[in-house]
């Protein structure tokens, strides 16, 4: 199975950018995992909350083929303990799923496209962070689902 991590613009920040290569790099050992940054959105300020959430939806769904799954990370979504996550993941890989989309939105979230494609919807938490953090928080999570699957000695009960 390959894994993708779509995100909606750039991430700013240099410790969130060399955070994020870190746990990609330890992600891929566990198989194929491919980030996708889609390009911030021109003039996206001048642009109306719900424009704005269409052309980035317009974007997203671009890159997912028909028989992809598609999972948002979203405040609306299941949350899930670790350890669920985890069986969440092996569940998709023993169902035989060739690809695997994870997709963080931009700062309005998804557009209603975007939720009528989407297979699943998971919440990291009640609380609201920024989306460019979300991507470090996931990344890890998405490192210790692989390490719990693969009865590695990272996540402690």
């Amino acid at each position: 199975m390959k894994s993708f991590l779509v995100m909606v613009g750039r991430t700013d920040d240099e410790w969130l950018s060399r955070g994020m290569d870190n746990y990609i790099k330890r992600i891929e050992r566990y198989g194929p995992f491919k980030t996708i940054v889609i390009q911030d959105i021109k003039k996206a300020a001048s642009m109306p909350e719900n424009v704005l959430k269409e052309k980035e939806g317009e974007a997203i769904l671009k890159i997912i083929a028909q028989g992809d799954l598609l999972v948002l990370l979203d405040e609306r979504g299941k949350q899930r303990t670790s350890r669920e996550f985890a069986a969440f993941i092996q569940k998709i890989m023993l169902a035989g799923t060739k690809n695997l989309y994870f997709v963080i939105g931009g700062a309005y979230g998804f557009s209603e496209a975007v939720y009528n494609r989407a297979d699943h919807k998971i919440s990291l938490s009640l609380m609201t962070f920024p989306h460019q953090l979300v991507r470090l928080l996931f990344a890890e999570q998405l490192y210790r689902a692989h390490s719990i699957l693969n009865k590695e000695p990272y996540h402690h009960d």
